[in-house]
């Protein structure tokens, strides 16, 4: 089936919404997606566009957010949407990483809502996010990890604690800690290696610079650990993705 007869054929389950799906064309900043339940996109609007680096919705009706982005990013978002589909519960106003290019220090605030048919079947999930410039929150503390974001993007490299990141954001390290994973669904830690991860994937495509190089450039202690940790989130070694 061709992708504007598989697009067809969704929204026909959902009634005469497509119009109004077209209306998040003009709202700026703000990125809105739908995907069916085996998580391929049947709407985009042009920021949505954007993030996937595709210049229409059509480039991108039929795909899955694993032919625009990382393999962990990607694994992320589906199982999101499957949580979403599978509980019919929205996800509301959660920060986390703007789905843009590897290393992007950026955050939006994200919220996604089950689709149903007219039977009342969740057939897909659609999703709203809005990049975040400034926030003001009673704990301040959007504003606070917006501070912590931008430094792990920019000192990657650096031997970053967590309680030196505790201190940036005025919290106390188990605080931090909570706060930290429930906006971004990992540990301090565990978001600092995918920012390193991310970086070195690109190193790997653009330099040729030696994989021990790009591990000492990117904070790993020896190759070894950078090459475990690489496949753990890219699901192949360094040397095979420079392939």
């Amino acid at each position: 089936m061709e992708n504007t007869g598989l697009r067809d054929a969704f929204f026909e389950q959902l009634g005469p919404s497509d119009q109004a799906f077209a209306l998040f064309d003009y709202l700026p900043g703000l990125s809105f997606f739908v995907k069916d339940r085996q998580g391929r996109f049947m709407s985009l609007n042009r920021r949505g566009c954007e993030y996937c680096g595709v210049a229409s919705e059509a480039e991108a009706i039929g795909k899955t957010d694993h032919d625009f982005f990382p393999k962990s990013r990607a694994d992320e978002y589906r199982a999101d949407d499957r949580l979403v589909m599978e509980s019919g519960e929205a996800i509301a106003n959660r920060v986390e990483s703007a789905p843009e290019d590897a290393g992007s220090p950026r955050l939006v605030m994200t919220s996604k809502v089950p689709l149903r048919d007219r039977r009342g079947r969740v057939i897909g999930v659609a999703g709203f996010s809005r990049q975040i410039e400034r926030i003001q929150t009673p704990s301040g503390t959007v504003d606070a990890f917006a501070n912590v974001i931008a430094h792990l993007h920019t000192h990657f490299a650096d031997n970053l604690s967590t309680q030196q990141l505790a201190d940036m954001a005025g919290l106390s390290v188990s605080h931090f800690e909570r706060r930290f994973r429930h906006a971004f669904g990992a540990s301090p830690r565990q978001y600092l290696v995918r920012v390193r991860i991310e970086h070195a994937a690109k190193l790997l495509l653009e330099t040729e610079q030696t994989v021990s190089e790009i591990a000492h450039a990117c904070g790993f202690y020896d190759h070894a650990h950078f090459s475990r940790s690489f496949r753990r989130i890219m699901n192949c070694s360094p040397s095979q993705y420079r392939s």
